[in-house]
């Protein structure tokens, strides 16, 4: 996993802190696969509140189009980011605490009328379908990135049909 800083950044991993690098990390693998710009952000809703509101201020401006954003325990990154910016925002719930994450998960997804969060599974799972989601929407303006994510789709497909012959062969 390496930030695109090259190319145009198109989306931001955001997190409330470097703890939460393992979990992200996996947004930023998918990423990479599809080749597209992102950037790599620690910032804390609650910790440095002002820069968190700075961030969200100046991403569309510098040509940010999704922000994927993962936090744990109270977990309110996501919301206040999309408090402060009309771009699209994927919340990552991250099992940081006790309750593995079930609280971030909640916190993620209750947000108030408005202000949409879109939440993804807890944890690594999670990270990784935010960042399909933004290829996704990214690829709704962008013809090759649509081709892309269609042979990924296929791809994938194809996996499921070369494990279950792997496993039939198993089975004779």
């Amino acid at each position: 996993m390496k930030a695109k800083t090259a190319k145009k950044v198109l989306v931001s991993v955001v997190m409330g802190s470097d703890s939460d690098l393992p979990v992200m990390s996996e947004a930023a693998k998918i990423l990479d696969e599809f080749n597209i710009g992102y950037e790599l952000v620690i910032t804390s809703a609650h910790r440095t509140p002002q820069r968190t509101k700075k961030f969200s201020h100046e991403a569309a401006s510098r040509g940010v189009k999704v922000i994927i954003a993962g936090a744990g325990a109270a977990a309110h990154l996501a919301g206040v980011i999309a408090s402060h910016t009309k771009l699209p925002v994927i919340g990552v719930p991250i099992n940081s605490t006790a309750l593995n994450g079930l609280d971030a998960l909640l916190s993620t997804v209750q947000m108030p009328g408005g202000v949409p969060v879109a939440g993804m599974a807890i944890g690594k799972s999670g990270a990784k379908n935010a960042a399909l989601l933004a290829v996704r929407m990214l690829a709704l303006s962008n013809k090759n990135l649509a081709i892309k994510l269609n042979s990924y789709v296929v791809k994938m497909a194809k996996d499921v049909h070369k494990k279950q012959e792997k496993l039939s062969c198993l089975k004779s």
